[in-house]
């Protein structure tokens, strides 16, 4: 270890210095990003816990994160089919990372498309944005090492690192950064310390750790849905009939192919926005989580769960109908939302359109018409394409009933609900594909109102259903070339690098 300077003169306690190095091997690349990572991290949780047990410590502790960085002089590069893997143009690309050994394939394939296509090799070193001692563990430093934080405690923001939200905001994805003159241009839509606080926050709202995420993703607002998936998911792992490794619950509870009972005690209490992963290799299964009932729920799980790169995420869940032609249990397939939720109105401002993604639309309306044996004209009576309105008022029918109708009319929208629009729209804002089948469960404005008794038959009869046609679009959209899944219409003219 090492004392070093600060600018200030405050002398810092740090691991020696890792020299930054060149590398055109993807594989060899991410290797010293995990060697740097892990011996930082273990280098700042070995001071904390000497600390912990009384150790004096006479000097700031500091380890930080590692980089990538790639720079180029010409806008030459290999021509390819992806809208990801390169940079805009001449000049210095860096991005910090964390957590390489969850993001290790990630890692090989961004890397291993720069190497590929602008032929100049990367490189890998020690960035100066320190790693927060909270970030250092896995999951909860109070629940790992016991700590918590006291007024006696302010002492250990003089000792260490704590997390800094000015280093983890979200202006690389909003086209917001403001970069200082020499400053290297951004490679990544996310830096290390945003991803992990995210990362930690998966866990406190899902209950699951990140590790268990899959690259497919199912959004529902009622627990109905997931109560189906967990059944159907149990159920293949222990007939040992589906071709994934495990099926993850909130507490991580794992049940493991062909087992007679899981692994793990479960939570203690449900986490808010529970999630279920049907676990495949290179994390290629089905994550469900029920995000509840509202835009916020929506956005928030939403800039979180985006950090993991899905592949695509889906908005399953019930709506109102707004035209007297449809029945309840019809689907509506949104092609267009009216966003009137405002949750994300300053990062993506209302004029800014989010477009119906092809790949998705087909994916659904195919899975619509072969789970429901309908096609062509009785397909339309059974599924309706259009537009969307997500509100911020759960009780909008008891409003100023004429503005509501008049608001409404406006829009053409034929479904009504309180998520969608926001999934939709963080989908584009992440560049992550996004798409929303809803199901009919009441008609207010036409008088078929919900009530008790009618939801729960409502339920028992459309769910099955409903979710079938979602893991069918899924497995639909897995079969897909990456190009045509991340397709240039979710990104800039002056992209970053990687997906």
């Amino acid at each position: 270890m090492v004392v070093r300077n600060a600018q200030d003169a405050q002398q810092i306690l740090s691991p020696k210095t890792i020299k930054t190095e060149s590398f055109t091997d993807a594989a060899a690349a991410v290797a010293r990003l995990e060697e740097i990572y892990a011996r930082n991290t273990g280098f700042l949780r070995n001071h904390f816990e000497a600390y912990l047990k009384g150790e004096s410590l006479a000097t700031r502790v500091r380890a930080v994160y590692p980089f990538v960085r790639l720079t180029t002089e010409t806008h030459a590069r290999v021509d390819t089919s992806l809208s990801y893997g390169f940079v805009a143009g001449p000049g210095t690309y860096e991005t910090t990372v964390t957590r390489p050994d969850l993001f290790h394939s990630y890692f090989l394939e961004q890397i291993g498309l720069l190497l590929t296509n602008h032929g100049v090799p990367v490189e890998i070193g020690e960035s100066n944005e320190p790693i927060p001692v909270h970030f250092a563990y896995r999951r909860d430093i109070s629940s790992e090492t016991g700590f918590s934080m006291s007024p006696a405690d302010q002492v250990l923001r003089d000792l260490f690192d704590t997390p800094d939200l000015a280093t983890m905001d979200d202006a690389i994805v909003n086209g917001t950064l403001q970069l200082l003159s020499g400053a290297p241009m951004p490679l990544a839509l996310f830096r290390a310390a945003r991803v992990d606080y995210s990362l930690h926050r998966l866990y406190h709202y899902t209950g699951t750790d990140p590790e268990h995420f899959q690259k497919f993703v199912i959004f529902t607002n009622y627990q109905f849905y997931v109560d189906a998936f967990a059944r159907i998911c149990r159920d293949q792992m222990a007939a040992g009939s589906h071709g994934g490794d495990a099926f993850v619950e909130p507490g991580n509870v794992i049940w493991r192919k062909g087992a007679s009972a899981p692994e793990g005690k479960g939570a203690e209490r449900l986490p808010q926005m529970p999630a279920f992963h049907l676990v495949e290799p290179d994390r290629g299964g089905i994550t469900m989580i029920n995000i509840g009932t509202g835009p916020s729920n929506a956005r928030n799980i939403t800039d979180h769960v985006a950090v993991m790169r899905p592949y695509a995420w889906l908005m399953l869940g019930h709506c109102a109908g707004l035209r007297n032609t449809q029945k309840l249990g019809d689907y509506v397939l949104a092609h267009a939302y009216a966003r009137e939720d405002h949750v994300l109105d300053e990062e993506l401002p209302l004029r800014v359109p989010i477009p119906a993604l092809a790949e998705i639309q087909v994916s659904l309306e195919q899975a619509v018409s072969e789970v429901t044996h309908c096609s062509g004209a009785d397909l339309k009576r059974v599924m309706r394409t259009g537009t969307v309105a997500s509100v911020d008022n759960r009780n909008w029918e008891i409003g100023d009933h004429a503005t509501i109708v008049r608001l409404l009319s406006q829009s053409r929208a034929v479904a009504l609900d309180m998520e969608s629009a926001a999934i939709a729209a963080n989908g584009f804002r992440f560049r992550v594909p996004y798409g929303t089948l809803l199901c009919v469960s009441d008609k207010p404005l036409h008088g078929e109102i919900k009530l008790a008794g009618m939801a729960g038959e409502f339920y028992r009869r459309r769910v099955g259903q409903h979710l079938e046609i979602g893991l069918k679009a899924l497995e639909k959209l897995k079969s897909l070339e990456r190009e045509r899944l991340h397709s240039r219409k979710m990104r800039n003219f002056a992209e970053v690098a990687f997906q």
